[in-house]
């Protein structure tokens, strides 16, 4: 494998992230579930960001809906106090609510996106494609 500088980048219009890696390039159907701001310890849901497109917040909403029906009203709220610890574990649950493939930890100043993703396709510098899916169940 060759070693160098991953870059990432999402596409809000199409709904697409892109991993860039020397040698590959991974692309996935993605949403935003929410955003970490460490300095200001806190979580925003994407549900209450009117910045992202509502295509793009539909795990958030996912999230929230499981959360009323559920009885967590911390999970309703449109900002939350949080660590990140407490992030990674907002992340990983709505990983598991929304049965996404996984989720990335974007980079950000400010906010820091957390992206949750679907199957993902490699396609390697000759062209070979393959595609993986891993079932949460």
């Amino acid at each position: 494998m060759a070693h160098g500088t991953v870059q990432a980048g999402l596409d809000q219009q199409t709904g697409v992230i892109t991993w860039t890696f020397p040698d590959k390039t991974a692309t996935a159907p993605a949403r935003i579930v929410g955003g970490c701001n460490p300095s200001a310890a806190s979580w925003l849901p994407a549900w209450a960001n009117e910045c992202i497109l509502p295509d793009m917040n539909r795990d958030s909403r996912v999230v929230r809906e499981w959360a009323q029906e559920h009885g967590h009203a911390g999970l309703t709220q449109p900002k939350v106090e949080v660590d990140q610890e407490t992030a990674g574990s907002l992340a990983a649950l709505a990983l598991r609510i929304a049965r996404a493939t996984g989720f990335y930890r974007g980079t950000g100043s400010a906010s820091i996106p957390i992206i949750t993703f679907g199957p993902v396709t490699l396609t390697g510098e000759s062209g070979d494609v393959s595609t993986f899916e891993i079932d949460i169940g």
